[in-house]
């Protein structure tokens, strides 16, 4: 697979959305890359389960959404705090840094929200089902490594990082993309051995300048 280059110095963070669907067996849903990350030169990645796709938006299309977003300020009161669109497992949190700041956590089904939240609900379902032609495959310079004793069911791998599980299960631990070859990546479990200790670890994809 090609792999987009995206420029070394991206422009500052613009908007995002974060999704948390409900867990599903084998898959830790936090270390699923970001669903929707856009800067404000254009920059544009899109998360999938395990990795990132890549692209950029045209001026034309980065002011449409910044009139989106004026509009969204001025329909939609409480976007500093939890939202909760009604019943529905879904979590998204979505933020805005560019005029007056939004970041706010919504929970729910966007296709159950009220007549007052639903240009919300319509710009989350939005982009938590993004797709840009500009978009593709990203592979990124470095994951974040995490780590938890668990015995998962089947086998395991030898640990073969270059991070001690004792770093690893402390904090996400920042580690080159090298080193992750073969690994499963994202929200996709791995089991790894470290004599009769089992781990269960994870490597989320991490964006140009990003920390763990």
């Amino acid at each position: 697979m090609l792999a987009f280059a995206a420029p070394a110095a991206a422009g500052e963070l613009y908007l995002s959305l974060e999704t948390a669907p409900p867990a599903r067996p084998g898959q830790e849903a936090e270390a699923a890359p970001g669903r929707f990350v856009l800067h404000d030169d254009g920059t544009l990645y899109v998360g999938g389960t395990q990795q990132f796709a890549a692209g950029r938006l045209e001026k034309g299309e980065l002011k449409e959404i910044g009139k989106r977003l004026d509009k969204l300020r001025k329909s939609t009161p409480g976007l500093g705090g939890p939202i909760s669109f009604g019943p529905g497992e879904q979590r998204f949190r979505l933020k805005a840094t560019k005029g007056k700041p939004i970041d706010v956590v919504v929970t729910g089904d966007p296709e159950t929200a009220p007549p007052n939240l639903r240009s919300l609900a319509s710009l989350v379902a939005e982009l938590a089902a993004y797709q840009h032609p500009s978009l593709r495959p990203y592979r990124p310079a470095f994951y974040a490594l995490r780590a938890r004793e668990a015995d998962l069911a089947g086998g395991c791998r030898e640990w073969t990082f270059p991070i001690s599980p004792q770093q690893a299960v402390a904090a996400p631990q920042p580690m080159a993309a090298a080193a992750a070859r073969g690994w499963p990546t994202g929200a996709q479990l791995a089991s790894a051995c470290v004599g009769d200790k089992r781990y269960a670890v994870t490597l989320r994809p991490l964006l140009p300048g990003e920390v763990p």
